[in-house]
């Protein structure tokens, strides 16, 4: 990826969507959101990876998805109720449940793995935009990072003062109504994240995609699930791809012409991708 060139020029050499890896490419013993599972994701092809981040309660900032602490560590005490010198002597637990020989990871030691490689999607970033932008700049990924909040004035105005150079992609349920406001304010606006339970919601119809495009904006999209009861796809998802048809779920999701697809399983869809080529 050529972080000279703007995120738009990368997107059209491409000719095709981002393939994001979410929480990096994990399984078997490999955890999720873990220096190996970033390792991997950037080995199979990944052109985003996505991190969530944590803070101790001493304010050190590491690489985890916040209240997933008792799956994940098999902790009954959470990151932030933590100093970091506690965290230290955690391990993370693999897909048995088992405890492996990985450590939660510092989000520094994320950045500088994944600097200069691909790009860096930092979840949970209204948990703390001025920290966690002090942690991006100070590992030098600014032009990177893409950041995301929901669309809540707070959070806005926190973007505005702390990360208005960072691309910024807002999560967004509903048909456009903020873009223009958006696009007024002191922020990277390069995109939306969609979230649509039905495939006939109007965020992901043919004419608000197209809107968005002549807008010079991007689409992100995810076929991953994390919660059935909670569907962000209108069910053109993973799961659907693996074992009804990929056509019925990544290529859905494809047709649509959506600029990113957030995945739970890298190597299957970039195969499916070459394929369909």
């Amino acid at each position: 990826m050529d972080f000279a060139k703007s995120i738009f020029e990368n997107r059209k050499e491409l000719n095709r969507p981002f393939l994001v890896a979410h929480r990096g490419v994990c399984g078997a013993n490999i955890p999720c959101n873990s220096i190996a599972a970033y390792k991997i994701a950037l080995s199979q092809g990944a052109d985003v990876v996505e991190i969530d981040v944590s803070k101790t309660k001493d304010g050190k900032y590491y690489v985890f998805h916040p209240w997933m602490e008792p799956i994940f560590l098999r902790s009954k005490k959470y990151i932030c109720d933590m100093t970091a010198a506690e965290l230290e002597n955690e391990r993370l637990v693999n897909q048995d449940g088992v405890k492996t020989s990985y450590k939660v990871p510092t989000l520094y030691e994320v950045l500088t793995l994944l600097k200069d490689k691909v790009y860096i999607n930092v979840d949970k970033f209204w948990t703390d935009v001025e920290g966690i932008t002090n942690e991006i700049r100070r590992a030098g990924v600014e032009k990177q990072v893409i950041v995301k909040t929901y669309t809540d004035e707070e959070s806005l105005q926190r973007v505005e003062k702390y990360a208005p150079d960072l691309m910024f992609v807002p999560l967004v349920k509903h048909k456009d109504d903020i873009t223009e406001g958006l696009l007024g304010r002191n922020i990277n606006l390069i995109g939306v994240e969609v979230l649509f339970p039905k495939d006939t919601d109007e965020c992901i119809s043919d004419e608000y995609i197209k809107s968005m495009h002549d807008k010079e904006l991007l689409i992100w999209a995810n076929s991953i699930i994390y919660n059935e009861d909670d569907i962000i796809n209108g069910y053109h998802s993973d799961d659907v791809s693996l074992h009804t048809s990929p056509d019925q779920g990544w290529g859905w999701l494809i047709d649509k012409n959506v600029d990113f697809i957030q995945t739970d399983w890298l190597l299957m869809l970039k195969q499916y991708m070459e394929n369909r080529k």
